[in-house]
């Protein structure tokens, strides 16, 4: 291997590492935007990765469903009946892991994860 071959192999892993962090930027971001947006007269004025999304102040049942279409017309993925689950819209973080599942993208976090929510018993 030459050294312009590894220098250019070196630089289109540095490009596609850049892509997927835009993309993992931008579907959170894209989707944090829609939500705020759909709970605006719900007094929602930012939104954390781990905080609840399937909740009468932030996306309730309609909402629901204008989430769905807002992902399938902004990312190049079809939701499935199967797919529609709470687990996979319950907050941005499990969202985002949806989307790039659906994308074909492991997400890089996904060995050192934390469960999105703290659950109480």
């Amino acid at each position: 291997m030459t050294p312009t071959t590894s220098a250019n192999r070196n630089g289109s892993e540095a490009i596609q590492a850049e892509n997927q962090l835009q993309t993992e930027l931008n579907i959170k971001e894209k989707t944090r935007a829609f939500v705020l947006e759909y709970a605006t007269g719900r007094g929602a004025t930012e939104l954390k990765d781990d905080e609840r999304l399937l909740t009468p102040q932030l996306i309730d049942s309609l909402g629901s469903f204008r989430m769905i279409a807002f992902i399938e017309e902004t990312f190049p993925i079809t939701i499935e009946d199967t797919d529609m689950v709470p687990e996979n819209f319950e907050t941005l973080n499990a969202v985002e892991r949806f989307i790039k599942g659906k994308l074909g993208q492991a997400p890089a976090e996904a060995e050192r994860a934390e469960p999105d929510v703290a659950t109480t018993s």
